[in-house]
């Protein structure tokens, strides 16, 4: 015995069949298309300015399987910063930042990237744009900060907990095995010796005239007054206008109205 459908119900198959086939081929290509994007890649709408958020601790890097709630990785920004270069839609960058600093090398390849590009640059410091963070803000074309930010903070350290005396009182002992004069400097479960502090101090006093000097060249100010702002202290929005660490004192819908006049067109931020 066979069994026929009757010709209506072949047509509703027949429809939902291709209804069916459309889904998956749109469901396909939309996978491709976001796994053609890696993280790093910024797609953008229809607007013209790219906003880069540099938020929380920084690191040159983050491991993909790395757990970190509140940081920014300098690969990661450099990487949105050409991505939006070379975008022809893009007519100006924006980034945003929330940070007290992290890791140097962060602030200066982030500063670098933006002194390259050839659009536009602005930075916007939130509530914190301090240490590596207002690192790499120098590198911006221009410098917009809140009166109530903390600004600054130029400076390295690289402190650390001695645990020696928690160690002899709880009756552990630490054997050095190590070749090299310095290998073990800065190991938490020795004394630092005169020599290795000495040592410790001329490597930061290396990085802290970098520091000083890269502020110096991309704020475009007299090294020596860099030099006496330079002593790890933040300042509010106001004393970094005074100072010339910044441009501008003004929030996004502000630095939106400057950016529209720079390019000339309504300033439209990728959100």
């Amino acid at each position: 015995m066979k069994f026929h459908l009757p010709p209506k119900i072949k047509k509703i198959s027949k429809a939902i069949s291709v209804i069916i086939l459309i889904v998956t081929v749109i469901a396909f290509w939309s996978i491709a298309v976001i796994m053609w994007f890696d993280d790093d890649s910024l797609v953008y709408g229809d607007c013209n300015v790219a906003k880069i958020n540099l938020y929380g601790d920084l690191y040159t890097y983050i491991q993909e399987n790395e757990e970190c709630a509140d940081c920014s990785s300098s690969e990661e920004i450099v990487n949105q910063i050409k991505d939006a270069d070379a975008n022809e839609n893009i007519k100006a960058i924006l980034l945003s930042i929330d940070s007290g600093g992290g890791w140097p090398t962060t602030g200066q390849e982030i500063a670098n990237a933006l002194k390259r590009s050839e659009k536009p640059t602005v930075a916007l410091i939130r509530d914190m744009g301090a240490s590596a963070a207002y690192f790499a803000a120098s590198g911006a074309d221009r410098i917009f900060a809140s009166d109530l930010s903390d600004v600054g903070s130029i400076g390295i350290t690289m402190s650390y907990l001695d645990n020696v005396n928690k160690n002899q009182k709880e009756g552990l002992t630490f054997n050095q095995l190590s070749i090299g004069k310095y290998k073990d400097t800065g190991n938490s479960d020795k004394k630092l010796t005169k020599e290795e502090k000495d040592m410790l101090i001329a490597n930061l006093q290396t990085g802290y005239d970098i520091f000083v000097r890269n502020v110096a060249e991309n704020r475009k100010l007299d090294i020596e007054k860099v030099k006496q702002l330079a002593d790890g202290n933040s300042m509010d929005g106001q004393k970094a206008l005074d100072n010339g660490l910044i441009d501008q004192l003004g929030d996004s819908f502000d630095v939106e109205k400057y950016l529209s006049d720079v390019i000339g067109e309504e300033a439209v931020v990728c959100r």
